[in-house]
């Protein structure tokens, strides 16, 4: 049997922290975050007990004095949101020199933040891909729905080229409804078409996130004789000395680093350059802090 991608130490220290949705979502039941509609559907809708990780300030003082139990006021202006997670299932995502493979590490996250995210009552669902959307899971609330996501992704392998931009802009054109997009990849596929499928996906009003996964030895490049280097997509190989390339590597690999970085700014996604040999833990507290709105912004 496959290690459970669940950390449930992380997760009970986790749990009290909510994944906020920085863009009004549209959902279908009420929830924690923003909807975009104004007017009537601020009207107050019904109460619901409060459970740990909900906001304070929503707490009915005079039911409480009542009835001596915390409830918390829910608004139709409150909704769910849905989560789709595109996790990158091409060749070069098994690589794993220093830190552990980037697919399974990208799995890892997936995993433990869909956990986070149906139990805080959102959606969450799954696309991989690799030539082309290779493999899709609708969004879903229940907490049975996380042992499918799971399954999905342990039981695949990565391999193939990569078809990250032509699936993100599959998947724009698919959702109906604005949705947290989070994307996990190395992304070794076209910087132009990256960018373009970035602004298809925010042009549908979609909140987009990109965990970009390196190994930390393609960042720092360190060998002490020849290498054959061999492209895990395609198959092609190449013989070389690697210091006499470094310097040439290392500023080639700054400038892809910069590029992926500005093309995730220009269209206000956010983006986090991750080596897989980092503890998950500060990972995704740093990732679900950073996205807490500020005060006097909600």
């Amino acid at each position: 049997m496959s290690e459970s991608l669940f950390d449930h130490d992380l997760l009970a220290r986790l749990g009290a922290i909510p994944l906020e949705a920085r863009l009004p979502m549209l959902g279908n039941v009420a929830g924690r975050h923003r909807s975009p509609h104004r007017g009537s559907s601020v009207e107050f809708a019904e109460y619901r007990k409060y459970v740990p990780g909900d906001d304070t300030r929503r707490l009915d003082w005079k039911a409480y004095a009542r009835s001596d139990r915390y409830y918390i006021k829910e608004f139709e202006a409150d909704t769910n949101l849905r989560a789709y997670f595109v996790i990158d299932h091409s060749a070069s995502m098994a690589f794993g020199d220093r830190g552990m493979p980037k697919y399974q590490y990208a799995s890892r996250i997936v995993a433990n933040l869909a956990y986070l995210l149906v139990n805080q009552g959102d959606a969450v669902g799954l696309s991989v891909c690799r030539e082309s959307l290779h493999r899709e899971i609708p969004p879903r609330r229940r907490p049975a729905h996380l042992s499918l996501i799971q399954q999905t992704l342990q039981e695949l392998k990565p391999m193939g080229e990569t078809g990250l931009v032509e699936a993100l802009h599959q998947i724009a054109e698919k959702i109906s409804q604005r949705a947290v997009v989070v994307i996990l990849s190395d992304l070794f596929c076209d910087s132009s078409g990256w960018e373009e499928a970035l602004q298809h996906l925010r042009y549908r009003k979609h909140d987009v996130c990109v965990f970009h996964l390196m190994d930390p030895q393609e960042i720092a490049f360190q060998f002490d004789r020849p290498h054959r280097f061999v492209d895990l997509e395609d198959q092609t190989s190449l013989v070389v000395e690697p210091q006499l390339i470094a310097e040439e590597y290392q500023q080639a690999l700054r400038d892809f680093l910069l590029r992926v970085k500005q093309s995730c700014h220009r269209v206000q996604a956010d983006y986090q350059l991750v080596t897989t040999d980092a503890p998950l833990e500060p990972l995704l507290r740093d990732f679900l802090l950073h996205r807490l709105p500020k005060k006097g912004t909600r």
